[in-house]
């Protein structure tokens, strides 16, 4: 293949090289995948029901929360994998997720597919990436709102699935609306999702109804009293899957810099806006799981599996040359990042609050001239 290249004022990048140097980690392990996922689903579910079930003390309870929410977090983060992963390629994976993971959370994996267009050269970072916002250069309280959907979409969640769905198979209108504006895992509140195909269509009519399923069966097992304390339930339900979009909203906003305002990007620009958090000690495990940490290499290389994400950037960064672009994009923390980000908004805000100033034409200004 044909090396690009991408000149800047940071040097060129060869993709041809990158991937000469990465050239044996594109196979996925299918053994490491049933097994991580596997793994958190089943921590995740034992810490779940320990806090229904065990007499735990208060911070027995604050343990069991944070350790289920963390495995849960792992386990939902595989619906990446799945977008990145050939067609037809693991499908008995593909079905246990959604049925152990997808369905329950209402995220079944058609939702992720606009992920696709996040990668797509001329769609990132524009209106048609519905992952992106130029949060550094909008006002501050962009983030705050983005920050505060968490609260609200379980909720929106249950409402698309429970109630949106039947009338999609009443209404043609509904249907279009739905499929258009609540069907995408996003973070523009505003993005069009294109209409399905008519074999994605087939997809997400059995996904659909398998949630649409799922909600009403719980509906019926709490009023036929077969839930204990259900409203416990319902409510440990919504406080998992609140704190689990926060956190996967924080990361998300320390994924990108978010500087651009809807041109298209080169493919070093792209690369520079995207970043890297090597290194470092458990935490990133916690809060990137499933190698979002490798941000930027993923975007360099989206069909990588996650498990070899941290080989490929320790041969990059030993091989690629000094002044490669690529070593632009580590990040020492995602405190940093997001101080970094916040700083931008808030000079945006700052910006837009500023009185106008006059605009001379004519000439250069001069000084008054004083007698």
């Amino acid at each position: 293949m044909k090396p690009v290249n991408s000149t800047s004022a940071y040097g060129a990048f060869s993709i041809g090289e990158a991937r000469r140097i990465v050239r044996d980690l594109f196979e996925p392990n299918p053994w490491l995948y049933w097994i991580d996922f596997l793994a958190s689903m089943t921590l995740g579910a034992a810490a779940f029901f320990a806090i229904r079930r065990l007499p735990l003390s208060w911070p027995l309870v604050a343990l069991a929360f944070a350790v289920s929410v963390a495995a849960f977090y792992r386990a939902t983060l595989f619906t990446h994998e799945l977008t990145h992963l050939r067609q037809g390629q693991f499908r008995a994976f593909r079905f246990a997720w959604n049925l152990l993971c997808g369905i329950p959370f209402l995220m079944p994996s058609f939702l992720y597919h606009t992920h696709v267009a996040h990668h797509m050269r001329r769609h990132f970072g524009t209106a048609d990436d519905g992952e992106y916002l130029p949060w550094g250069a909008q006002p501050i309280w962009h983030l705050f709102v983005y920050l505060t959907q968490c609260l609200v979409m379980p909720v929106i969640a249950v409402a698309r699935f429970a109630l949106l769905t039947p009338l999609c198979w009443l209404s043609p209108r509904c249907r279009d609306f739905v499929q258009l504006h609540c069907s995408s895992m996003v973070v523009d509140p505003f993005y069009v999702r294109p209409l399905p195909t008519r074999h994605d269509r087939w997809i997400w009519r059995v996904q659909e109804v398998a949630c649409f399923a799922l909600l009403w069966g719980n509906v019926a097992a709490m009023s036929l009293g077969l839930v204990p304390r259900p409203l416990e339930l319902v409510a440990q339900a919504y406080l998992t899957a609140a704190t689990i979009m926060l956190i996967n909203q924080i990361r998300t906003l320390g994924a990108h810099r978010y500087t651009n305002t809807g041109g298209e990007m080169t493919f070093v620009e792209q690369m520079l806006d995207s970043v890297n958090y090597p290194g470092g000690n458990w935490l990133r495990a916690l809060w990137a799981p499933v190698g979002l940490r490798y941000h930027a290499l993923h975007h360099l290389f989206p069909s990588m599996p996650y498990h070899h994400l941290g080989e490929a950037h320790r041969r990059l960064m030993e091989q690629l040359p000094a002044d490669s672009p690529y070593r632009l994009t580590n990040c020492p923390s995602l405190w940093l990042a997001l101080r970094q980000l916040w700083g931008n908004a808030l000079a945006s805000s700052r910006a837009q609050r500023a009185p106008a100033r006059p605009h001379f034409t004519g000439g250069p200004l001069q000084r008054p001239v004083t007698r």
